[in-house]
């Protein structure tokens, strides 16, 4: 009778499971394998691969998540069948949550927060009054060598840090020595009035006229244009009032005649008992800020424009347009609700109206 051999160790799965979101997966491959990355496109509906971060988004649902245990019974999914260390995480960031709406963070930004602590409490892996230190600092060490996070993720991680540690636990110790990333320096990209026009010629629908129009005409922000209401639009003083902007600050910025007109035949297509400027598909809800995104996206290929055009390049060209007519920079600052002139003058180094001036040396030739 041949000699028993003793029964191997089950393979660790290829990859580990963050989860940032409430609504996603992500799988981070801890080795090559090609069979792994097959069986993900084929049973795991919606997943998209991400070039920069090197890893699969994946919609958190009962589908991936019963696949995976199926596929990968050793999986750790966090959230899903936690240990007790996730379960203290999951309680820390419900308080961290309340003293952000105590604070009065916007619903985005507790959305951020919320998720830059679970991933950091994915990867201690210990209960929260356990973190030291040394804890954060190995973290923002993995976000900026291992991840290639960029600056502001780093960034905006340290503040979720900060505020956990700082006025939800009480150990302000834990990240007083923590320094923030320096901040790089980098320019906005902005269009042409040219590129605008085209921009502009080739939204082919009521709806992408509406959004491509409002975006240049207003300088809003995607999560402000979402939010517009109809009564919000005054044609007759010209002005879009936006409610609560960033920082919990109402104001008013420009509403062009045109683009008045521009939206008025939108809505006039659109669900007619909806508050919302831009309603989703019961009209109950406004569209979201990737719905939007995807519009801006469309036109833009559509128009054969070769800068990577987004709702906030949109904006920067209006601060920008506006900057290079002669407006005064404050006055930018209000229609575009910056808390400081220092953040809008930003645009003064890429505007060209005083390059425009300047004699470049081979003309003189």
């Amino acid at each position: 009778m041949p000699p028993s051999t003793p029964a191997s160790s089950p393979t660790p799965p290829p990859f580990r499971v963050l989860q940032e979101r409430e609504d996603e997966l992500l799988l981070e491959p801890t080795r090559w394998d090609p069979e792994a990355r097959d069986w993900i496109k084929l049973n795991l509906p919606g997943r998209t691969w991400d070039p920069g971060r090197r890893l699969w988004a994946v919609p958190a649902s009962s589908h991936s998540i019963k696949a995976l245990r199926t596929r990968y019974p050793t999986l750790e999914i966090p959230g899903h069948g936690a240990s007790g260390a996730d379960d203290l995480w999951v309680a820390a960031i419900a308080s961290a949550d309340e003293v952000m709406v105590l604070r009065g963070f916007s619903r985005q930004s507790r959305k951020v927060y919320r998720s830059h602590l679970r991933s950091f409490g994915q990867h201690v892996g210990t209960d929260p009054d356990q973190v030291s230190e040394a804890h954060v600092g190995r973290y923002l060490v993995h976000l900026v060598e291992e991840r290639g996070v960029s600056r502001s993720y780093h960034s905006q991680a340290v503040s979720a840090l900060r505020l956990f540690f700082i006025h939800v636990r009480r150990r302000p110790l834990v990240v007083e020595r923590i320094p923030r990333p320096r901040r790089a320096r980098r320019l906005p990209v902005v269009l042409s009035r040219t590129e605008v026009r085209r921009l502009i010629d080739h939204a082919s629908t009521p709806h992408q006229r509406a959004v491509v129009m409002l975006l240049y005409s207003t300088g809003l922000r995607v999560s402000e244009l979402v939010r517009l209401r109809r009564e919000d639009l005054d044609a007759e003083r010209g002005v879009v009032r936006v409610r609560a902007g960033k920082g919990a600050k109402d104001r008013y910025t420009l509403f062009s005649d045109r683009c008045a007109r521009a939206v008025a035949h939108h809505m006039g297509f659109t669900e007619g008992d909806s508050e919302w400027v831009f309603p989703g598909g019961n009209g109950r809800r406004h569209l979201t800020t990737r719905s939007i995104q995807k519009t801006v996206a469309r036109v833009a290929r559509r128009a054969g424009l070769a800068k990577r055009v987004t709702p906030h390049v949109l904006r920067h060209s209006f601060a920008t347009h506006l900057l290079e007519s002669g407006t005064d920079i404050r006055y930018i600052q209000e229609l575009l609700g910056h808390s400081s002139t220092r953040t809008t003058e930003v645009y003064t180094h890429v505007s060209n109206r005083d390059l425009a001036r300047i004699l470049n040396p081979l003309d003189a030739i």
